[in-house]
């Protein structure tokens, strides 16, 4: 599972200028199944995304193809973790520890 963390790093005019666009890349992105939840920071200076992926490189790859990313808007930082324990309705996507 990952935390895919968006900083926007353009003055927030910029920013909304591409959210609509965002927004569509966002509904494709749930759509696909790959994004759990989402939203924007408080305040306002980016967003948090919560996703599951085949692996880093293919969420980065995915992530690169964000409207935020490809206007130059924004950066993500990728935090991958293991999901080993999720509230009931999250079940299906709880993870195992590799062995020790």
């Amino acid at each position: 599972m990952f935390i895919l963390e968006i900083t926007y790093t353009a003055p927030i005019e910029r920013v909304d200028a591409v959210l609509e666009d965002h927004g569509a890349w966002l509904d494709r992105q749930y759509e696909a199944g790959v994004f759990l939840a989402s939203g924007r920071k408080v305040p306002r200076d980016g967003g948090v995304i919560v996703a599951v992926g085949e692996d880093r490189a293919a969420v980065e790859a995915l992530v690169a193809t964000d409207p935020f990313s490809v206007e130059g808007v924004a950066t993500y930082r990728v935090i991958e973790f293991l999901a080993v324990k999720t509230a009931p309705v999250l079940s299906s996507y709880r993870q195992e520890l590799p062995p020790a």
